[in-house]
């Protein structure tokens, strides 16, 4: 790109340091060096935070980002768009954005004016559906994209079909530094007349590092003067969930090994410069990867073009870094072949020293000086690209082109509601109600909760530790040799009652199903596994329409994972043909409904229908679904358009007139989840309207016009009366905000970052 280029501005989104990880070292790098190589050039960045606090970021980071706050992405693109950058060069990696497989980067995209040029320091072969998804809209929002390897050209021509006029492959930048004998630096380290062998970078159990460490014994025994260092801290992400557990293995292994004398674990995130000093120090690198789906490695790229010797396994960078005789490459989980690829470069000095050269020399097209020019022309073929294809609309948007906007979100009531044992029913006014203790309707709700934050992204010790309680209260509800949940317990911790209701058994039902099919909770998932398996067969003989709706909710979750039970389909085949039945025997003439009265949780009937009709390909089952919806909003919308649930003062009986009130937030939660529900099964926008107008009743879009959810505590109050609202905030009513609050944001998430309905 040269000084005349029209490119006066390009900013750089992504991690940046201080925060440790890989990718922020990458963007710090890169961003310097085209800096420096374009010194006209401004360069500000915009990072994106894991953390509440953020960093502590140099002067060039103009605007953050936290990682799971969708707003923040666009605010940060009518940023972009109107302090004239030139052009954004985006840092794309699964697991640093928020939203399903990072989907909120693309909201951000979607709104930018100028090219856009995305590194790819992933391309998945066999990717999930999200990440498919997010990764073919991420393709088409890319003016142009960069890869590092020839293998991340194919699989973008052979899996993603993108044309590669589009790609520009790039090498992994690297420092500049002389080519010297490792002797010069060991001096630094303590390490003088020894072999020194090498690994580096976050730790993290894929690394294989277990497999280096069980070479050492006969590497020993034949160079005894051979240390292995080990640089590099936890990764963040695995510190926070399981603390130093991997670490330590790794400490204990090296002495049930013997070798603890010979091995060196730096626990830190060292900077550049103390960084190729010990790459400098050493014989030869290590990289004892497990498997080989990895595209893309600083780490080696680092190692490689400093001019290290390098023993790696065949994943997918070092094969193409290392072909030609470049390094030795030693199967998967293999010590032994890792011993013999290390003992024959320490007893062959010469050949150690012509790997060292060869990957020296091959190195120098990977400085970042030269990387800076390279991606200069990438960020100059893109301003031609796009004023080829055009500009896109105007940022400025009227109030019906732009998302509504939620509240926060705010748990501070539903954990002071929380104790150690589980979630308390009710509230005196924002005080817990001890008196009326605890019941497993609300800590199953509470755990269907938990589940859906998590999934959003909010993983909080605080509220990983509460969903472990409330599974803990299911579990310890359940009656095994019956098979049934008991529901009401006493403060004191005593059952009172020897079997709950059928609705408290299919509320459980709904929670375990959920569990089962979120991914990521280990002996969590098999607990709800365990306890699903022996509750549901009794819900083949209820008799309640509602607890066969949860259960038939609770079910399709399940089936997301284990969609061969067979046991289970036929239990859902079976609620199925009842509720269905059940309509016909109930609905006549204008009454569109499956039963004589219009009660509580209504909506969940239409949904069960609706989320088990689309799941089993049954047409029928669907459009009923969808047309006792439509009659049911239609019965629980006022004259002034607002959402006006039935009132749980007489509720609403066929041929009588209907309640008015107590309005109860439940039937607003419902609503939404039912109307969400049809979206996902037919893409048509009058469902989302009818989601928004049930969720601003909680706002005060409802007969009194106040609002019901209380923000300055983050509970909901119990309900709607005729003259005023309920001042006690209970769990049932704060569970039912949030739960509507966390459907409504992956709703939102889903139509902001793909303009279309996503399923979960």
């Amino acid at each position: 790109m040269s000084s005349a280029s029209a490119l006066h501005r390009v900013a750089f989104l992504g991690d940046y340091l201080p925060r440790k990880c890989g990718i922020a070292t990458f963007t710090t790098d890169l961003r310097c060096s085209v800096a420096k190589a374009f010194p006209e050039m401004h360069c500000p960045v915009v990072p994106v935070d894991d953390l509440a606090a953020g960093y502590d970021y140099p002067p060039e980071v103009r605007f953050e980002i936290a990682e799971q706050d969708l707003p923040a992405y666009l605010r940060a693109a009518d940023f972009l768009n109107i302090t004239d950058v030139d052009a954004v060069c985006v840092q794309h990696e699964f697991g640093i954005y928020g939203g399903p497989a990072g989907s909120h980067l693309l909201a951000l995209l979607r709104e930018l004016q100028m090219p856009i040029i995305t590194t790819l320091h992933t391309v998945l072969r066999e990717p999930n559906p999200d990440q498919r998804r997010v990764m073919r809209e991420l393709i088409r929002l890319s003016t142009r994209l960069v890869v590092m390897t020839e293998r991340g050209v194919e699989f973008l021509r052979d899996i993603y079909e993108v044309p590669l006029a589009k790609i520009d492959l790039i090498a992994h930048g690297i420092p500049d530094m002389p080519f010297s004998d490792p002797n010069y630096f060991k001096d630094e380290f303590g390490v003088v007349g020894k072999q020194v062998l090498l690994t580096f970078g976050l730790l993290s159990p894929n690394k294989g590092i277990e497999f280096a460490l069980r070479a050492l014994p006969e590497i020993i025994r034949q160079f005894p003067n051979v240390v292995y260092i080990v640089l590099g801290q936890t990764h963040p992400n695995l510190l926070r969930e399981e603390g130093e557990a991997y670490r330590l293995n790794l400490e204990r292994l090296a002495k049930d090994l013997g070798v603890q004398r010979h091995v060196v674990f730096f626990n830190r995130f060292v900077e550049l410069e103390e960084l190729m000093r010990f790459i400098g120090a050493t014989d030869i690198y290590l990289t004892p990867y497990l498997t080989e789906a990895q595209i893309t490695s600083g780490t080696l790229a680092y190692a490689f073009g400093a001019g290290n010797a390098v023993v790696s396994t065949p994943y997918w960078h070092a094969k193409e870094l290392l072909a030609g005789d470049r390094g030795r490459l030693v199967p998967f989980r293999d010590s032994a072949a890792i011993t013999a690829a290390v003992v024959e470069l320490l007893r062959d000095e010469q050949t150690r020293h012509s790997l060292r050269k060869q990957a020296y020399l091959q190195g120098r097209d990977m400085i970042w000086s030269h990387v800076a020019q390279l991606y200069g022309r990438s960020f100059e073929q893109a301003r031609l690209d796009h004023s080829f294809i055009g500009r896109r609309s105007s940022p400025i948007k009227t109030l019906d082109e732009t998302p509504g906007q939620l509240p926060a979100l705010k748990l501070e009531h539903l954990f002071r509601l929380s104790d150690s044992t589980g979630i308390f029913q009710h509230a005196s006014f924002t005080v817990p109600n001890f008196s009326h203790g605890y019941c497993t309707d609300d800590n199953a709700r509470a755990l269907v909760l938990a589940l859906m934050l998590q999934r959003l992204g909010h993983n909080s010790p605080q509220l990983n530790a509460h969903a472990a309680t409330y599974m803990a209260f299911l579990n310890h509800a359940f009656d095994r040799e019956r098979g049934r949940f008991r529901n009401f317990m006493s403060f004191g911790r005593d059952w009172l009652e020897e079997v709950g209701s059928e609705d408290c058994q299919g509320h459980a039902i709904w929670a375990l199903g959920l569990c089962v099919s979120q991914a990521g909770h280990g002996s969590f998932q098999m607990l709800a596994a365990e306890l699903f398996e022996r509750a549901l067969p009794v819900a083949a003989d209820f008799a309640s329409p509602r607890a066969w709706a949860f259960t038939l909710i609770g079910i399709d979750e399940y089936l997301r994972r284990f969609g061969g039970d067979r046991r289970a389909g036929q239990i859902r085949e079976m609620l199925t043909a009842k509720l269905q039945q059940r309509y016909a025997d109930a609905a006549t003439g204008e009454w569109f409904w499956f039963e004589e009265s219009v009660s509580y949780a209504n909506a969940r009937l239409p949904q069960a229908m609706i989320l088990n009709g689309r799941s089993l390909g049954n047409g029928p089952m669907l459009e009923l679904g969808l047309k006792t919806l439509r009659w049911l909003i239609g019965v629980q919308t006022s004259d002034a358009g607002s959402f006006r649930p039935v009132g749980s003062n007489g509720f609403y009986r066929r041929g009588q007139e209907r309640a008015q009130f107590d309005q109860q937030p439940i039937e607003a939660q419902v609503t939404v989840s039912a109307c969400i529900e049809a979206y996902r099964a037919t893409g048509d926008s009058f469902w989302v309207t009818e989601a928004w107008r049930a969720f601003e009743w909680f706002l005060g879009r409802n007969d009194l016009g106040l609002a019901v959810y209380d923000s300055t505590t983050g509970g909901c109050r119990d309900g709607l009366h005729m003259d005023r609202l309920s001042q006690n905030q209970g769990a049932e009513s704060t569970l039912a905000f949030h739960i509507a609050l966390a459907e409504m944001k992956a709703l939102q998430n889903s139509l902001t970052s793909f303009k279309e309905p996503a399923d979960r």
